[in-house]
Order: structure tokens, then C-alpha cells, then sequence
């Protein structure tokens, strides 16, 4: 919502997002992330951004005006809406990873089931062919169910394994790194 409200705000005062950055004495992708709520302001850049952009800081996190009495303080207000705007970054971060921990298990899965008929293919050219027997087609060649038996070596079984190991390695990676 704080995203939203900054690029609604930025674009309806005709600022790109290299002038608000430059008012506020930051590089333009970090406007950028915070509209695309990657990221959002500190406490500081908050109150700076609403001054910039013309509005309290309240209408800027998205906050209807309080009806009650006695108000809040602005640091209160400011602490909540940046405690609970962090909270779904962590939120988000840990969305992230569970991905990455998930795509890491099916890929080994993945490769897992890949082993048996690498290994059987490489056995069998190592080994060699039983005598007598033909290189050819098994069932019926103009069906679906096809299956080719050949004398060379294996490598799309072999690409298919790398690629499971790479994306393996790869979810690992992206599920342990530091956010």
C-alpha cells in the first residue's frame, strides 16, 4: 500500500522518480523499490517523502484520519506502520525461500530419478550388448509409446542430471541467503 501511495502521489505531482530522489538525497532505485515495495523508507525519509510529496505522513502510509480524541503521537503512528510494513517484507522474504527450499527438493527428487536409467545406459555401453541382439525400436515405432534403444552415449539423461544438480544447488543457495 505505501508503494502505491508513493507512485500515486510521485506521478500526480508530475515528479519523476529521479526528482524525488533527488530531493530526498537518494538514488532513484531506491524510489523504485520502494514503490515496488521491496523496501520501504526509514522514519526520517518517511516525514521528508511526505513533506516532498505534500501530504501527512498518515495519508502516505494509508491511513484514514483518526476519529478519536486524543491522537497519536507521529512517532508512534510512524513506529506501527513501519513495524507492521516490515513485517510483510519479512513476511515476503520468507515466502521466497520456501520456494527455493521447494524447487531444491523436486529438482533432487528430480535427479534421483534420473540415476537408474543413466547408470543402466552407461552399464550397458560399458558392458556391451548381449550378442544377437539388434539396436532399434521396441513396441510399435508409429505410437506414442515408442521407446528407442540405441548404442550411444547418454546425454540428454546426462544434461537432464546436471540440470537438477544445478537447480539443486541453486535452491539451496537462494533459501540460506541473508535478505
Amino acid at each position: 500500500m505505501l508503494g502505491e501511495n508513493i507512485k500515486a502521489l510521485r506521478k500526480a505531482r508530475g515528479l519523476s522518480q529521479q526528482e524525488l530522489a533527488g530531493r530526498l538525497h537518494v538514488v532513484r532505485q531506491t524510489v523504485s523499490k520502494w514503490e515496488q515495495g521491496l523496501s520501504v523508507p526509514d522514519a526520517d525519509l518517511l516525514v521528508q517523502l511526505a513533506d516532498c510529496l505534500g501530504v501527512p505522513v498518515e495519508e502516505l502510509l494509508g491511513t484514514p484520519a483518526p476519529e478519536s480524541i486524543t491522537p497519536k503521537a507521529p512517532q508512534a503512528v510512524l513506529a506501527d506502520k513501519l513495524g507492521a510494513l516490515t513485517g510483510q517484507l519479512a513476511e515476503q522474504n520468507n515466502r521466497r525461500r520456501r520456494f527455493c527450499k521447494w524447487v531444491a527438493i523436486a529438482a533432487g527428487v528430480a535427479a534421483l530419478l534420473m540415476l537408474p536409467p543413466l547408470f543402466l545406459s552407461l552399464w550397458m555401453l560399458g558392458v556391451g550388448l548381449p550378442s544377437g541382439t539388434s539396436i532399434g525400436t521396441i513396441g510399435g515405432a508409429d505410437g506414442p509409446t515408442a521407446i528407442f534403444v540405441t548404442g550411444s552415449f547418454p546425454w540428454g539423461l546426462l544434461m537432464g542430471l546436471c540440470g537438477c544438480i544445478a537447480l539443486v544447488v541453486l535452491g539451496i543457495i537462494m533459501s540460506r541467503r541473508p535478505e
